[in-house]
């Protein structure tokens, strides 16, 4: 009777993880279909094409550094189209990075099944392409490591607004062309946005939060910011680009 009762406490407890594992998944698949649904009226209401792949659209991002991370990288619930006649991508992404532990001498526990993990990231995007060639500047909030690379003597270009420069770190190999594009409005439109991050690669400008999707909200602000960075920049380096795309060189 003893091992009876055993067997069926086991058994229940089987039965009791197996349907917490069942409604787990059922409430993941419900989510994601309520974000497919909300994601598709966004890009209707935009005037986007919607794909739930990247496999159908043109729009391609630039090598940014976020999106070169780990393994198995994939865009999804991609949303393409033009926004004040520049070309607009949005997406929800996706990458893993692969863990193996092992022995004290180094040998992977039991043949490397026990002792490999995944551990996923995701983060969500919106990419807009200026049609300029645009040189490469990264703007993001500071964060503790700021304050201590600034202890020991590793400071940033120094900006006008005071309140900026304690929320945001700003990085590029061209001081002047920091401050071409990181002026008054910029960072009035950051200081109302402050937790994305900005990245320029190429002719494109991305904004996005390094492990974290976006809400339908964050979606519509991302496409404020990159768009509104663009059509900030001064109409003279805006001319001096363009004498760059047509061959010429930056003064």
């Amino acid at each position: 009777m003893w091992i009876d009762f055993v067997v069926l406490t086991f058994i229940l407890i089987i039965a009791v993880l197996a349907a917490v594992q069942i409604r787990a998944y059922i409430l993941r698949q419900m989510a994601k279909d309520r974000r497919v649904r909300e994601l598709r009226e966004w890009a209707r209401v935009n005037g986007f094409a919607y794909s739930a792949t990247e496999a159908l659209m043109s729009f391609r991002c630039e090598p940014f550094e976020c999106l070169q991370k780990g393994d198995y990288c994939y865009s999804y619930n991609v949303m393409e189209g033009t926004c004040g006649n520049r070309r607009v991508r949005a997406f929800d992404y996706h990458y893993h990075y692969e863990t193996h532990s092992s022995d004290g001498d180094g040998r992977p526990l039991v043949l490397g099944i026990i002792g490999r993990g995944k551990t996923h990231h995701y983060f969500s995007a919106v990419v807009i392409d200026a049609g300029i060639p645009l040189l490469p500047l990264s703007l993001r909030p500071r964060g503790l490591l700021d304050e201590v690379t600034e202890f020991i003597g590793f400071e940033q270009t120094g900006f006008e607004s005071a309140e900026f420069s304690q929320k945001f770190r700003v990085k590029s190999p061209d001081r002047r062309w920091a401050y071409d594009v990181v002026h008054q409005k910029t960072m009035e439109l950051m200081l109302a946005h402050p937790d994305f991050r900005v990245d320029f690669q190429g002719s494109q400008v991305m904004a996005y939060y390094p492990d974290r999707m976006f809400s339908l909200g964050e979606f519509e602000s991302a496409l404020k910011v990159v768009t509104g960075i663009v059509d900030y920049l001064p109409r003279d380096v805006v001319e001096r680009l363009k004498e760059i795309a047509a061959g010429g060189k930056m003064s």
